[in-house]
């Protein structure tokens, strides 16, 4: 079996023409060069590249087409060329015509017997991109890493310096994972004997089922109130336990605090605060707190039955309008007139219910403006199955409706439908304006109306001043 010869033997044999075909199929850039390191004709492979090579280059030293950090590598290049010589290969960098650099690998080779060398570069473009990529990721994940120890050392300084007892637990195992200082002392251990103890174990027998009830509510997502348990060493008296859940990563972990001092007089006022809430969820009318804003805060369960709602966590942070009114500007009258006055009374208006029902009801409401949140309360009652007392009609309308009875035979059926129409309208325009306490632009809201016809309206039917009341 024949030995394999070296690459320049091989090459050797080939005639000049196949030889700047391999050359040109194996460079990116091929420039060649007299003996005094001289451009003398430049090649290259691709059109891309041809836009970043200067035309101008030929008949210029290569040293004058390179960056200054890249000519003693130029020079070491020239310098270093013989016939015997291993070829090497050197970074260097050209000025490209956009003010960036064209990194390109060269190596040089002999060319004849005239002394002109042939420089075959590669094209470094792509490789220095994934290198600046590889940079780039490397750095970003030094600041990363380095906010994300500034901040586990902003928090173990608060762990450690927190007044509060508070435990980590595993979601998993429900074991102490952390302790701070403060619940050493509470359970008069060492943070080292904490870690590591099942969570149960560090309250009393009978408070244990209640503690692991309060987190599996929390893991639920739920709320729960903080409990009065006793801890598990001699003449403990009730602490106060509250519980936090948070998912790092895919686990589940629990921050339990334990509030010493507040013992049972805080459950106390805590379960105080528990009968009146569930008094006020019981309570047969809806009970609604919104922010200034109209967005619901709190919500009872009789409204979540008006607004056909599963529960009533499924209203707590919409809008109110989105329920109740009738066109959207009932609910701008109710906080306009809060406003202003800081109560409104038995104002007329409807629920709208998930699935399209109505129900007519009566609404109070208050603007409490004490505490640090300012917030609205309403109360709405169904009237939807309150029987009108006899004679509440309207008696200009049953009086109307005599006369228009006395007119049959009189007049055409066309006139007499006109002085309906007319009536009609006059009735409904004065229903809004008293709705919306004379508000002409909401009245006109309401009425489906420019303000523009009801003023037109107005004058027609000789109803007060068409400009007041516009509630700018």
């Amino acid at each position: 079996m024949s030995q394999a010869r070296p690459v320049d033997q091989t090459i050797a044999g080939l005639r000049p023409a196949d030889t700047a075909s391999l050359i040109a199929a194996a460079a990116d850039v091929a420039l060649l060069l007299d003996n005094q390191g001289v451009i003398r004709d430049v090649s290259v492979a691709s059109q891309d590249l041809a836009e970043l090579v200067s035309p101008d280059w030929i008949g210029r030293p290569w040293l004058d087409t390179v960056t200054i950090e890249s000519r003693p590598k130029v020079e070491a290049l020239l310098k270093g060329t013989d016939a015997t010589a291993k070829p090497r290969w050197r970074h260097i960098n050209h000025p490209g015509n956009r003010g960036d650099s064209m990194p390109v690998l060269y190596s040089i080779v002999r060319a004849g017997t005239a002394g002109q060398m042939l420089a075959i570069g590669r094209d470094l473009r792509q490789f220095t991109a994934i290198q600046q990529r590889l940079v780039s990721a490397q750095q970003a994940m030094q600041r990363d890493y380095a906010r994300l120890r500034q901040m586990e050392m902003r928090y173990r300084a608060l762990f450690e310096v927190v007044s509060e007892p508070v435990l980590v637990v595993d979601g998993g195992s429900l074991r102490v994972t952390e302790a701070n200082p403060a619940a050493a002392r509470l359970f008069d251990e060492t943070v080292r004997r904490l870690v590591g103890r099942p969570v149960a174990d560090c309250v009393e027998a009978g408070g244990r089922p209640a503690l692991l009830s309060l987190l599996e509510t929390v893991r639920s997502g739920k709320q729960a109130e903080p409990l009065a348990l006793a801890l598990a060493r001699p003449e403990s008296t009730p602490v106060e336990v509250s519980a936090t859940v948070f998912r790092p990563d895919a686990g589940v972990l629990f921050l339990v605090r334990l509030s010493v001092g507040a013992g049972a007089a805080a459950c106390q006022t805590s379960g105080t605060q528990n009968s009146v809430m569930h008094a006020i969820d019981a309570v047969p009318d809806a009970l609604v707190v919104t922010d200034p804003g109209g967005q619901i805060l709190y919500a009872n369960t009789s409204f979540a039955e008006m607004a056909e709602l599963d529960s009533t966590d499924q209203a707590v942070g919409d809008p109110l309008d989105r329920w109740l009114g009738r066109s959207g500007v009932d609910l701008g009258v109710l906080m306009s007139n809060l406003r202003r006055n800081e109560a409104v009374r038995l104002f007329p208006t409807v629920i709208r219910g998930r699935f399209g029902n109505e129900t007519s009801v009566e609404v109070s409401a208050a603007a409490a403006n004490g505490g640090k949140l300012a917030c609205l309360g309403f109360t709405i009652r169904d009237v939807s199955r309150r029987l009108s007392p006899e004679g509440t009609g309207n008696p200009r309308l049953s009086q109307s409706v005599g006369q228009l009875a006395d007119l049959v035979g009189q007049m055409p059926l066309k006139d007499i439908v006109g002085e309906t129409t007319d009536l009609i309208e006059q009735m409904c325009i004065e229903s809004a304006l008293q709705l919306t306490r004379d508000n002409r632009a909401a009245a006109a809201e309401m009425l489906g109306l420019s303000r523009q016809s009801l003023y037109v309206k107005l004058r027609r039917y000789g109803l007060g001043d068409p400009q007041a009341g516009d509630g700018h």
